[in-house]
């Protein structure tokens, strides 16, 4: 049996913040090793049969997702844009959709074996998760909806529950899917060793899925196929139909689905999982030192101990923390007790309100292209560095309200000028007034950085006019 895997890397991840945000989440980070969380998740389904994943992800992502991909040498089957998150049941549905499409419309015709699978999830020990899902695919096909219950190995307060039933095969029938306890409540459910962690992964073909969905949901699975018949490609991505999409009741696939129908079951898993939803669980699910610190980065610490240290761009030093979170960026830094760090999604709330980037942008800015990053500004001017991937090409653009001026300090650019076209070395300079078109190339083999000063009365992201552009951005500002 081929499996299809679905990577659902659609959240936001603000309890990590000042890491993860809006528009870098927390599956796109590496957190536990050198690769991301993302490309982790499609790694350790080595060794399994499997055809091509397909990839749900918001929007404003896909550029970064179709990268980290591509750095693994993976194409996806189909990587569904989300215009706007409306909860796993649906994003599931259009996955589903995506798996059948090109094959024979006949009930008996082959139905793709679903593995669904979250972007953002810790796994340590690959060989007991390859084992749990071989274990789920047995009852998947047997037409069961499988889901994977976590072994707990603590009375966590942070996790829903799911208590097992009769024995079905190696795996369980459903009893009940529990809300996410008090500790009391947690302890008992440890005790009996009758509940699972439910961890959001689940296994079972498409029809199937989409058949329950029809039966409990019908409104959202109707809603699902419209969008999802009115999608239309750009580039390598499926753009669903948002008109017909903002409609869709927002869902997950636990209460859509998995909470209604008679063929639940549940599989153990216990294989050092974690959702990795707060930094005391990335704490928890990376390895200490002595101490019990866990440090990243440029970081010096005494008398410190059960702590995670995190920098980025400069030194922390910490003396005599005790359980304690630092986390250092270009432009923010958080210090809390682990016991409070999951009130860190007030802080973001509250940069949410205030308008402030920093909720949803980190200073260093990724584009389809390569990246910026905002080294100074003041009120009539912005300085800027950008990395320019080898082979890429920014938009050919213009601005209405600032010039530019470039100076190349790495590599060799391509520079479009008005009329003019040349290349720009190491050192070497080029002013662009305003309302004059250009363009930056990078014709190499390494990435080109260019020192980008910027002057004039708007200095706005929005201020572009593009003419032409091979991310099929032509005429937008993002």
């Amino acid at each position: 049996m081929t499996l299809t895997p679905v990577i659902l890397s659609g959240g936001a991840g603000t309890r990590l913040w000042p890491l993860s945000r809006e528009l870098y989440p927390k599956q796109l980070l590496a957190l536990t090793g050198a690769r991301t969380m993302l490309q982790q998740t499609v790694l350790r389904l080595g060794g399994l049969t499997g055809s091509a994943p397909v990839i749900v992800c918001n929007e404003a992502h896909r550029f970064l997702v179709a990268e980290q991909l591509r750095e693994l040498r993976i194409e996806p089957r189909a990587t569904i844009l989300e215009p706007f998150g409306r909860g796993t049941a649906p994003a599931i549905a259009l996955a589903a959709l995506a798996a059948l499409k090109g094959l024979a419309a006949d009930a008996n015709a082959v139905d793709p074996m679903l593995l669904v699978l979250p972007a953002d999830h810790v796994i340590r020990d690959a060989p007991a998760f390859q084992q749990a899902v071989r274990t789920a695919l047995a009852a998947a096909e047997s037409g069961h909806l499988a889901t994977f219950g976590v072994v707990a190995s603590s009375p966590d307060t942070g996790y829903g529950y799911i208590q097992r039933g009769a024995p079905s095969g190696a795996a369980f029938r459903i009893a009940r899917f529990v809300e996410k306890p008090n500790q009391e409540r947690a302890r008992e459910f440890l005790q009996s060793g009758d509940y699972y962690w439910n961890s959001g992964m689940f296994m079972f073909r498409a029809r199937r899925y989409l058949q329950e969905l029809q039966r409990f949901a019908p409104e959202m699975a109707r809603i699902c196929e419209a969008a999802f018949r009115g999608a239309k490609a750009d580039l390598d991505f499926t753009r669903i139909d948002a008109a017909a999409f903002e409609a869709c009741p927002a869902d997950s696939i636990d209460y859509a689905v998995m909470e209604k129908t008679a063929d639940a079951v549940v599989v153990p898993l216990d294989a050092g999982w974690s959702d990795v939803g707060s930094w005391s669980a990335l704490h928890e699910a990376s390895d200490p030192d002595a101490h019990g610190n866990v440090a990243r980065g440029d970081v010096l610490s005494e008398d410190t101990h059960g702590s995670y240290l995190h920098s980025e761009s400069r030194l922390v030093a910490a003396v005599g923390l005790r359980d304690h979170v630092v986390v250092e960026t270009k432009d923010a830094v958080l210090v809390a007790p682990k016991n409070r760090v999951q009130d860190v999604k007030k802080l973001v709330a509250r940069l949410k309100e205030a308008g402030r980037y920093e909720h949803a942008l980190h200073r260093e800015v990724f584009r389809p292209w390569g990246s910026y990053d905002s080294l100074e500004s003041g009120p009539r001017f912005q300085v800027k560095r950008l990395k320019v991937k080898p082979g890429a090409t920014l938009s050919l653009q213009m601005h209405h309200h600032r010039a530019e001026h470039w100076v190349v300090v790495a590599g060799t650019a391509r520079i479009t000028r008005g009329d003019e076209v040349f290349l720009l070395e190491e050192n070497q300079s080029t002013y662009i007034p305003v309302g004059m078109k250009h363009r930056i190339e990078n014709p190499g083999t390494i990435p080109v950085e260019i020192i980008e000063v910027q002057s004039g009365s708007y200095l706005g992201e929005d201020d572009i006019v593009r003419f032409e552009d091979a991310y099929g951005r032509k005429g937008t500002t993002g």
